[in-house]
């Protein structure tokens, strides 16, 4: 890792840029690709996956014979782990729900609201040099604890033409039926589109590279089409503070770093002699990885910065506002407090951050790229929207229309005046 040591906040900033992206290539690739998707359908998604994939497909869709045998292959032990984290997603996101109360702004004038689900979403879980099981999770839960009408999956085929067995089991464990063998941007682009297989959608969920998040913003963008959040490389900081283990630390740091060659991984502290010590195991436990040469290659490219007081502590976490910002540190809440920027925070020593990609029951679907200074994770409220209602009796109208046609005219907008005044006269006819 890079080292700052006592830097000026200034320079700490400025090593804390994240990489831009070649937003103009991206953008063109993606366009012409969703583009083709809308011409020519089906036929064109099989041309990208035999294109990107290497397979040619008969079917797009995942048949019940294929989540069957999913089923049967996939490791008992597993399955049981799958269904301990649905349960605490379930727990969790269950208790988001809220009811609706009606307020009575002023007599005669009821205001409430109620949440409706959004009734088509689609899923878009990777695949690539991950099967991310534990995403289908993340995403499918909320949708069908909020009520949500279709729900359609796509997620790549390996290079024998099958989803991962525990994608199709997660899926099939919490009742996604509409899994589509497709992946990349032209996925993203059947959501938002529609094929002749896939149905249109009116809102997209979920992680992928850089082309998924451009095929995302351009769904958003120029169709319309909702998106759960703007996404980038996946993305840790660790404040390492009072009682830090450095083994601890660096197991986190390393969580993250085997996430792709992309992600950022940052190392906050005051104690600078805590960095060699952190490097020290960061090179002995990566060599026991599987991934231990996309892990060092983010390890590169990673940071970090010893600062001189917890003041400078706090500043560079909000921001910086990591996706995912753990608090190593024997009195964690106290600085937990003050911090207003990060998708999801883990406090203490013994809260490590894979525990909430997969089983704790919050989401792993966070907001990255400084996002968290105004999104939120996905909650349950990402599959809802909320629908206003107000009702007025005789009273009502006769308390607040005076208020409303000097509010209207003054505005110069005479016919919303006018709407309240027909009914006044009407309650109370003149002479």
């Amino acid at each position: 890792m890079k080292k700052l040591i006592f830097p000026t906040l200034a320079e700490a900033r400025s090593a804390l840029v994240r990489p831009a992206l070649k937003k103009d290539d991206l953008q063109n690739i993606v366009s012409n690709i969703s583009q083709t998707v809308q011409k020519k359908g089906d036929q064109a998604l099989i041309n990208y996956t035999k294109k990107f994939d290497g397979i040619t497909l008969e079917h797009l869709q995942v048949s019940p014979s294929e989540i069957k045998e999913a089923i049967d292959r996939l490791d008992t032990a597993l399955k049981n782990a799958i269904h301990t984290a649905i349960n605490n997603i379930t727990v969790f996101h269950s208790t988001q729900k809220e009811k609706s109360s009606i307020v009575e702004t002023m007599p005669g004038v009821a205001c409430w609201r109620k949440s409706v689900p959004i009734q088509k979403v689609g899923l878009y879980i990777p695949g690539g040099t991950a099967p991310l099981f534990s995403t289908v999770l993340m995403l499918g839960i909320p949708a069908k604890i909020a009520g949500c009408e279709e729900i359609v999956l796509c997620s790549p085929p390996n290079k024998d033409g099958k989803i991962h067995p525990a994608i199709l089991f997660a899926a099939h464990a919490v009742g996604i039926q509409k899994i589509f063998k497709v992946g990349g941007a032209q996925a993203i682009a059947a959501l938002a589109h529609g094929t002749e297989s896939i149905p249109n959608v009116f809102k997209i969920f979920g992680p992928g590279n850089q082309f998924v998040t451009a095929a995302k913003m351009l769904a958003s963008q120029d169709l319309g089409v909702a998106i759960d959040m703007p996404a980038g490389p996946s993305e840790v900081m660790v404040y390492a503070g009072k009682g830090a283990q450095p083994d601890f630390v660096a197991a986190d740091l390393l969580s993250q770093a085997e996430h792709g060659k992309d992600s950022q991984v940052v190392l906050l502290t005051l104690d600078a002699d805590l960095i060699p010590l952190v490097n020290a195991e960061l090179e002995k436990q990566l060599l026991e990885l599987p991934r231990k040469d996309m892990a060092a290659a983010t390890l590169k490219n990673s940071t970090a910065i010893a600062v001189g007081s917890l003041n400078e502590v706090k500043a560079l976490i909000n921001e910086y506002a990591p996706e995912h910002l753990i608090i190593a540190d024997d009195e964690p809440h106290s600085i937990a407090q003050e911090v207003s920027n990060a998708g999801s925070i883990f406090l203490g020593h013994y809260s490590p951050e894979s525990i909430g990609d997969y089983a704790s029951g919050t989401n792993h679907t966070l907001p990255t790229n400084g996002f968290a200074k105004s999104f939120s994770g996905v909650s349950l409220d990402s599959f809802l929207k909320k629908i206003t209602f107000q009702e007025l009796s005789k009273e009502g109208l006769q308390n607040i229309g005076p208020t409303v046609e000097i509010m209207a005219k003054a505005e110069q907008l005479e016919a919303h005046s006018n709407a309240v005044s027909l009914r006044l006269k009407r309650i109370t006819p003149t002479e």
